[in-house]
């Protein structure tokens, strides 16, 4: 049992233990080591100022990209590499990058300049040489309130990438890479008191052992990416009296092919599900590449946004209307629950004490059948959603053989208006159907006005997107 966290950081060796195992990243490097490179602003993973990058083992090989250091908390980096804007340079020398964004005026208060040089160095661990649209995609987690952008994305466009020098090449990963596999198979146990209370972190290597733990400390809170769990603490300056970090747990990661099936572990992050659905589910990519931002995605998890259960979650219409089968896991064994039967109301869920989401299984969409997915926000990145919705089809030529509808944001889960559904079976696929389809539809839900809408808007979305199914399905299979 290993009782502190074991990382680098710009390639020296940390052992971080007690109370500094509950702080965020950001708090560490600022406060603990002086690195205050590192700005802190919305504390919430909004603004890109905090980001860092951080490497961890990948078939051999320490792979680095890009997060919100405001709301990574020390206990989660276990096993990894951080870099912060200080460890970009060589020798006293600033980075390519760096350099661009001084010849290309790029900064102006400077507040966000660290976070977009880290940014553009993570995009540039992947491709050498970067255009507009990568540096529009890969920065919208980044935010400037001085400059426009232009120079920023010039700067970008501007990087020497024959002088810029890979993670690698700066601090070469070897011997990190055997410290990490010998310590891997460690059990992690931190205890650390203040404010009068006993804190205490567990960190399994293993599902089962992940589910003992939260056996006997039922109230324990778990963390995997804690994209939303950080903002939570950060905003209410109260850290959990236990928590239960599932980072180190290997199996709940995988993404595979079963037959038809994508199996997804709890813990597999969006950057890397988005990759596996480019080409499996097109339309899930096209989603996921508005959640969040990139630093977000590189580390939250499919199984936390489904077990915050949210009605605005952006996965779980989809989730919803192609049946997905959440593989819950106890120290008593595994069960099956439809997502559909999982959410019992608002933040109610289908859960046995003891139980931990461990897979997702996610048939795909056969090729009769039409996908499309929605999302409506006031901006199109990094915006949570106003309004939500899934529609699959299978199509008997111009009739409906079978309709499935998801819907969020109207009302306190996700709804499958399964009336909706009954009546749209066997119908033809016309424009009059989906009007009449639209009037039933508003039936089923509950929408409320919130700062993101009005009940009113969330009822008339209702009505418009099946009407806009109608339209796309249309323009894309009748010949114009």
């Amino acid at each position: 049992m290993r009782d502190h966290i074991l990382l680098y950081l710009n390639g020296r060796r940390c052992q971080v233990s007690d109370r500094e195992a509950f702080v965020s990243l950001s708090d560490f490097l600022r406060r603990k080591l002086g690195l205050v490179g590192t700005k802190i602003v919305c504390s919430e993973g909004d603004c890109g100022a905090c980001s860092v990058l951080i490497g961890r083992p990948i078939d051999g090989q320490m792979q680095y990209r890009s997060v919100d250091a405001c709301i990574q908390f020390m206990f989660q980096l276990d096993g990894s590499h951080v870099v912060s804007v200080e460890g970009l340079g060589r020798n006293g020398t600033l980075s390519p990058v760096q350099q661009s964004m001084v010849d290309c005026h790029g900064s102006q208060c400077g507040f966000c300049t660290p976070g977009f040089v880290v940014a553009m160095t993570g995009m540039l661990e992947e491709q050498a040489k970067l255009d507009e649209a990568d540096l529009r995609y890969g920065l919208t987690g980044n935010l400037c309130r001085c400059t426009g952008y232009t120079p920023i994305l010039d700067a970008g466009i501007g990087v020497d990438g024959d002088a810029h020098l890979r993670v690698e090449q700066l601090y070469p990963s070897g011997a990190m890479l055997e410290d990490f596999r010998l310590h891997a198979p460690d059990e992690i146990q931190i205890r650390s008191d203040w404010d009068e209370q006993e804190h205490l972190l567990s960190a399994p290597t293993d599902v089962l052992s992940a589910a003992s733990v939260l056996e006997s400390h039922p109230d324990a809170t778990v963390v995997a990416g804690a994209t939303d769990v950080g903002v939570q603490i950060n905003k209410s300056q109260t850290v959990p009296s236990t928590i239960l970090d599932l980072n180190r747990v290997a199996d709940m990661q995988e993404i595979r092919l079963d037959q038809a099936e994508l199996v997804l572990g709890a813990r597999a992050s969006w950057t890397e599900i988005e990759r596996a659905c480019e080409d499996l589910v097109p339309e899930f990519y096209e989603i996921l590449t508005l959640f969040g931002s990139p630093q977000i995605r590189n580390v939250g998890t499919i199984g936390g946004n489904i077990i915050n259960a949210s009605p605005i979650a952006d996965s779980l219409p989809f989730l919803c209307v192609t049946e997905a089968q959440l593989e819950l896991r106890s120290t008593a064994g595994s069960r099956l629950v439809n997502i559909n039967d999982f959410y019992l109301g608002y933040k109610e869920l289908n859960l046995e004490p003891g139980e931990l989401l461990w897979r997702v299984r996610i048939p795909l969409p056969k090729e009769e059948e039409v996908l499309r997915l929605y999302k409506v926000s006031r901006r199109r990145d990094l915006d949570i959603s106003g309004f939500t919705a899934a529609i699959r089809m299978r199509l008997d030529g111009e009739t409906i053989d079978e309709a499935a509808i998801a819907l969020g944001a109207v009302g306190p889960t996700v709804i499958r208006a399964r009336q909706t559904e009954a009546f749209l079976k066997g119908a033809p696929l016309s424009e009059d159907t989906m009007h009449q389809a639209g009037e039933i539809a508003v039936q089923e839900v509950r929408p409320i006005t919130d700062v993101r809408g009005s009940a009113d808007y969330r009822l008339q979305l209702t009505r418009n997107i099946l009407l806009k199914f109608y339209h796309q399905t249309m323009s894309t299979t009748v010949p114009v």
